[in-house]
């Protein structure tokens, strides 16, 4: 049976791999293809010294830190506690956390710009206008990492679901306890670092979460990565999809470097 399946599997995994590649490839040679000039490489050159690149990808990258930051923050407590304490609760938790898969992008950022406009009208004597204006700082806008917090939260529950069941919790945090720590210290030293693949996945998943996500940031007039890329590729459509391509690749690279990191943790608990 095994070595009936064999060939249908190469040839899903060639079937896969055309489809993945073979965009790639015509983007690619979309980008260097310049009619009358020959392969030419400066719609890559150009990438760092365009206008706004610099500044959107530093933004994207610190909404993605904020936002990873949060969520592990909010999720790995509360998936401990509930692995514990009220195992009951399981399928209510993951029904909200799925909730996000449900609910379209555009009828959220409806949602988010509703309350936006409301707060103002209804709050301006209050001291939580301050608040409202704060929360929409072009520097650094937080109400989208609010809403990235939410768009994240069935992978990362996923992702620290399936690490919880690889280890026994109970069984660490009560060895813990009985050396006399206490439930923050019995967290951090026991729990956290055999949930390194777990909050690594998280943390990726969310990475390419943020710097992928283009509907609420446009809906809500702010500009990260996603958004630039879409503005240079009305004027400078090589451009875009050059940049296109490259934060493609270094998606790639992080998620092979994920697996290294991964597999060999793997590969040292198991010798321990």
């Amino acid at each position: 049976m095994a070595r009936r399946l064999n060939p249908w599997r190469w040839v899903i995994l060639g079937l896969a791999a055309l489809y993945f590649l073979v965009p790639l490839a015509a983007s690619v040679i979309f980008t260097v293809d310049v009619p009358g000039q020959g392969v030419t490489f400066d719609a890559y050159s150009q990438i760092v010294s365009t206008d706004g690149f610099t500044s959107s990808l530093l933004l994207s990258l610190e909404l993605a830190g904020a936002t990873i930051a949060i969520v592990l923050l909010l999720m790995v407590p509360a998936m401990v506690a509930l692995r514990l304490a009220a195992p009951r609760l399981r399928p209510v938790v993951e029904v909200v956390c799925s909730l996000p898969l449900v609910v379209p992008p555009i009828a959220f950022v409806a949602g988010i710009a509703t309350v936006l406009k409301w707060g103002p009208e209804y709050l301006s004597r209050t001291p939580l206008f301050k608040t409202f204006v704060a929360v929409q700082n072009p520097g650094f806008p937080f109400v989208l990492v609010l809403a990235y917090v939410v768009m994240a939260l069935p992978f990362v529950y996923r992702a620290l679901d399936s690490g919880l069941r690889a280890i026994d919790v109970r069984t660490l945090v009560e060895a813990a306890r009985s050396c006399g720590a206490n439930w923050p210290q019995a967290l951090v030293r026991t729990v956290l670092p055999n949930l390194r693949g777990a909050l690594l996945n998280a943390s990726f998943l969310t990475l390419a979460l943020v710097l992928g996500e283009f509907t609420v940031a446009q809906l809500l007039g702010f500009q990260p990565f996603a958004v630039w890329i879409y503005s240079v590729g009305g004027s400078q459509a090589q451009l875009s999809v050059a940049v296109s391509v490259l934060s493609l690749l270094v998606t790639w690279a992080l998620l092979l470097a994920l697996a290294g990191v991964g597999g060999r943790t793997r590969t040292s608990s198991s010798r321990g």
